[in-house]
């Protein structure tokens, strides 16, 4: 269980503004402070809880290879949650809130589904969805187009990530923004303006500026392109950021830059979804949540525990009860 979280501070170079909704500032009380509740009974802080709004709401979801007609997903049952209100007891008639940040993270064998979940979540066109629910802020993905989806507040960083030819991350990132800012009703940004905006994040992800005069990952190292792909996310914004093997290709210096990244993004009103084989990543990013996937379905969640036993004993050292 992750350890209650002070405050969030919007002053951190990867905070970005220009995400699709408004940022609400939550800052939790430090752990000596509680809330007189004057009489409350226990279901108050039930009720706290449940006012945390869900995110993605993944039911019975199953989807195949368009092409070959192929099951890859059988079944999956998934929920995520913005940041959540939990409850620290204390003496008679008060209650200590605070918020944890929420990151979830997905393991499993190679083959068990894991990277095809989060493709037919943002909506990859060789995937069809063949039966259940997805609900993404309480909107049904299934029948929306991917670029939609991203507006919505979705962003995949993708394990292999492509080369755009022609296309200046400079140009792609102030592109994707104002795209983001006009669904929220915001005037566009000019390059000036764009470029006291993405200046700061590319210092805090110790990238060399010149990186956004190249075109999108022409020429790039694994390692670049990993970095390129969190410092889009960081650009953009989302409520949900899917990230998919982000630790490959990474040496232990680029893995703790991307990690800080990541975890300088998170706030009370969006999570993270990751995919990882490694135990390196979730020292750095702290799961709430791990999730056990084998045969297109989630087959066990707990907590990081389950990671460690993993790293120690193998899938085979998970007791499926």
């Amino acid at each position: 269980m992750a350890p209650p979280l002070a405050a969030v501070s919007s002053s951190s170079p990867l905070f970005s503004p220009s995400s699709s909704r408004p940022i609400r500032r939550c800052h939790a009380p430090p752990p000596s402070i509680s809330f007189q509740t004057r009489g409350r009974s226990p279901t108050a802080a039930a009720a706290a809880e449940s006012s945390v709004s869900t995110l993605l709401e993944v039911r019975g979801l199953t989807a195949s290879v368009k092409e070959t007609g192929q099951q890859i997903l059988a079944g999956v049952d998934l929920t995520i949650r913005e940041g959540e209100v939990r409850v620290g007891s204390s003496w008679s008639r008060r209650l200590q809130f605070y918020w944890r940040l929420v990151i979830h993270a997905i393991m499993g064998k190679n083959g068990s589904g894991k990277s095809t979940l989060t493709k037919v979540l943002v909506g990859h066109p060789h995937y069809e969805v063949t039966g259940g629910t997805i609900l993404f802020k309480g909107e049904d993905l299934v029948d929306m187009e991917p670029e939609d989806r991203s507006l919505a507040g979705l962003f995949m960083s993708f394990q292999a990530p492509i080369e755009i030819p022609g296309v200046s991350n400079f140009d792609f990132l102030l592109m994707a923004v104002n795209a983001r800012r006009e669904r929220s009703g915001l005037p566009a940004l000019g390059p000036l303006e764009f470029y006291s905006v993405v200046s700061p994040k590319v210092d805090a992800l110790k990238m060399d500026p010149k990186f956004l005069d190249r075109n999108v990952n022409e020429g790039f190292s694994g390692g670049e392109r990993k970095r390129n792909e969190i410092l889009q996310l960081s650009v953009i914004g989302a409520d949900l950021a899917l990230l998919d093997e982000i630790d490959s290709g990474l040496d232990v210096d680029a893995l703790e830059d991307v990690a800080n990244a990541v975890n300088g993004l998170l706030t009370p009103q969006n999570s993270v979804l990751m995919i990882t084989h490694y135990q390196r990543l979730l020292d750095l990013i702290k799961p709430s949540y791990v999730h056990i996937m084998e045969n297109g379905k989630i087959i066990k969640t707990g907590d990081s525990s389950i990671a460690t036993q993993i790293n120690e004993g193998g899938f085979k050292s998970i007791a499926l009860v």
